[in-house]
């Protein structure tokens, strides 16, 4: 049976596959998990803006309740602030429910412990061994051992000052463009950055239950990059559904990738001494011309597997506090305890701010090597590493590229979908070697 937690929580079709009844199982497993050392485990639970959302959360404080524990009800508010209010107000964990960059119609459910930090893989697997089992053993409670359920979006305004305070400089004479996405990001934004003195143009913060990341946000910048030109800003920023992430665009209307924001704010602590080791975590996804650069500049890249999880663990081992992902996906660790969007678009806007120049000649430090993903969606993501097809098609791209470039394949950690990358100086020479793999791995996987 497939693992039901993946590398982002557990995700998929909003009543179909995440079902209200799901929900309800995770709220008593987690409950009782939790309730082992704490007789009323609270819960801070968070939800973008999908239509799903209140039936998912209706069934998981149900669930919670029903286990005898306390639900904290916030709203609609990014999955960051989930992190910092569980944290700052010592609950026995947080919740989130939300599907992140995906369509509207799927959601998913994450928890964080009461540290901030994603559950790991062993409590995890405690969790779902409870949520499976065939007879639920759990305790019941009755009278006053019921549950009960609470509700504080006001909360939100701590999160914002909080997330604003991490930046040392007003952003008084810069007008920016953000892209709420119809998403989590909507009301926590446009008041982080009014608040530091920005003239702020706001687009797709209308949320109805169904427009989130519809042709908007980190996975849509079309309608940004247009803003930024007809309003000519300074800068355009970009979050997904649950604003853990952020992209952006340049003043010509460029975009400028989690790699170039990384970039951009490694250097501008570099040039303040404020980068331990000298070194920025990145993951295997991350653009050559990022190591060339940071090279450059006297410091160096720390790289690990993708995934966000793998970035935190390799920060606080070497006790490093900037790291993140080419999907805009950053972690300042001084700050959160996960990817934070709207602290990264505060970062990246007080770099520009301090640099006195413009967002184009920041980016162009990094010279982007050309690099391809392709997705291609399967049936099963089981077996393709033994796969003797398969592996004779990535050997004959590797070969092809030689020391001049790389090809990376993995599968997807939410979708059934394999991802096929390689970088290198020519594209048509990666869009030939790609499709090829991508045709055999179409072949082998249907």
């Amino acid at each position: 049976m497939a693992r039901l937690f993946g590398t982002d929580g557990v995700r998929g079709l909003a009543n179909a596959e995440l079902t209200p009844e799901l929900a309800f199982k995770m709220g008593r497993a987690a409950t009782y998990y939790f309730g082992k050392e704490h007789q009323r485990p609270v819960f801070y639970i968070g939800r973008d803006t999908r239509i799903s959302g209140h039936m998912l959360e209706a069934a998981l404080a149900a669930g919670i309740c029903s286990a005898g524990g306390e639900a904290v009800l916030l709203g609609v508010v990014p999955t960051p602030a989930v992190a910092y209010l569980t944290r700052k107000y010592r609950a026995q964990a947080g919740v989130v429910i939300s599907a992140s960059h995906n369509p509207y119609p799927d959601n998913g459910i994450k928890f964080f412990a009461g540290t901030g930090y994603k559950l790991p893989d062993a409590v995890e697997n405690e969790l779902e061994s409870l949520i499976e089992a065939g007879v639920d053993a759990m305790p019941r409670p009755t009278a006053d051992g019921v549950g009960f359920i609470t509700r504080n979006h006001d909360l939100l305004a701590e999160y914002i000052d909080y997330a604003a305070g991490t930046v040392e400089t007003t952003l008084s004479g810069l007008k920016i463009v953000v892209d709420c996405a119809n998403g989590a990001a909507s009301e926590a934004a446009p008041a982080a950055f009014k608040k530091l003195g920005a003239e702020v143009v706001i687009l797709n913060d209308s949320p109805d239950g169904i427009n989130i990341n519809a042709g908007c946000g980190s996975t849509h910048l079309e309608q940004l990059q247009a803003a930024v030109a007809q309003h000519q800003a300074h800068l355009g920023l970009a979050h997904d559904g649950d604003a853990d992430r952020c992209l952006a665009v340049d003043e010509t209307g460029l975009a400028v990738d989690g790699d170039q924001i990384m970039l951009i704010c490694a250097l501008e602590m570099l040039r303040q001494d404020t980068l331990p080791e000298k070194t920025l975590v990145a993951t295997v996804m991350s653009n050559l011309g990022l190591h060339q650069a940071i090279k450059n500049a006297g410091g160096k890249v720390l790289v690990t597997p993708v995934g966000d999880r793998y970035v935190l663990e390799a920060m606080l081992k070497h006790n490093l506090v900037l790291g993140g992902e080419q999907s805009g996906h950053i972690i300042f660790s001084q700050y959160s305890t996960t990817g934070d969007g709207l602290i990264t678009a505060l970062k990246l806007a007080a770099a520009l701010k301090q640099s006195g120049k413009k967002m184009s000649e920041l980016a162009q430090v990094m010279t982007r090597f050309p690099q391809l993903l392709v997705n291609i969606r399967v049936k099963s993501k089981e077996g393709w590493e033994t796969n003797t097809n398969i592996a004779a098609a990535i050997k004959a791209g590797e070969t092809e590229l030689g020391d001049n470039g790389r090809i990376l394949v993995r599968p997807s950690g939410t979708e059934p979908l394999i991802r096929v990358m390689a970088e290198g100086p020519s594209l048509p020479d990666l869009e030939r070697i790609v499709a090829a793999i991508a045709g055999v791995i179409k072949q082998e996987q249907e």
